[in-house]
């Protein structure tokens, strides 16, 4: 792991060599860049470094890889947008055949007199039904694809963080959603941590909490395809 001093001066890291590599091949760091090892005191030149010597570039297909640009902060919360748009399209047909009066009421706990238990049950059978499609589409979509409906759309992907490598379902799904979800859900913390989360995407690696919990980053990109 290593820090590096930006051109602005400021210092970016602890990060691995291989984000450095992509830094470089990016045009945001050079040879001649200042880094410090992770442990160390004294800052030298990337080139005096084995790992970044030109005599040994990396291998080509994790630089073009490695190359890939972080997702914009613009085309995350459009992707997040998106994949809200969708949930209420998978939604609206249960809640229309509700009625939004009733569902207002029954969300307030006034249960009407004269309910129609037919209507009731079928639209919260839909809903429910909507809702486990969706779930199971955005599951396995993260899992295989590292994307999620939205973020496929905004060409953006999620990858483990040191080597771009697919996030899978234990870091895409079970460490990046559900345990942040869980996270939410309990009293106080949970009130505060979806903004604590979000405000973390304006670190210089432009990582949400959940994938600091995750070791995962959102790339520019779509998955390569499988042959």
């Amino acid at each position: 792991m290593f820090t590096i001093i930006g051109g602005d001066g400021k210092e970016y890291g602890p990060v691995s060599a291989q984000q450095i590599r992509a830094w470089i091949v990016a045009g945001r760091a050079d040879l001649a860049t200042k880094a410090r090892a992770e442990g160390a005191e004294e800052w030298m030149p990337l080139g005096d470094f084995p790992e970044f010597s030109p005599e040994v570039p990396p291998p080509l297909a994790a630089a073009l890889d490695l190359a890939a640009p972080l997702a914009t902060r613009t085309s995350r919360l459009g992707a997040a947008l998106l994949d809200m748009a969708i949930g209420v399209i998978f939604v609206l047909p249960g809640w229309l055949l509700l009625g939004n009066d009733l569902v207002m009421r029954l969300a307030r706990g006034d249960w009407p007199d004269d309910i129609d238990l037919g209507r009731v049950g079928g639209g919260l059978a839909l809903l429910g039904f909507a809702l486990l499609v969706l779930f199971v589409i955005q599951t396995w979509m993260v899992a295989v694809r590292g994307q999620t409906i939205g973020k496929r759309i905004a060409g953006i992907r999620i990858v483990r963080f040191r080597d771009d490598a697919p996030a899978g379902f234990l870091h895409g799904v079970l460490l990046r959603s559900w345990l942040p979800g869980l996270v939410s859900v309990i009293p106080f913390i949970g009130s505060v941590f979806p903004l604590v989360d979000v405000g973390f995407i304006f670190g210089v690696q432009r990582r949400c909490l959940h994938d600091l919990i995750a070791d995962t980053k959102v790339i520019v990109g779509q998955p390569p395809r499988r042959t």
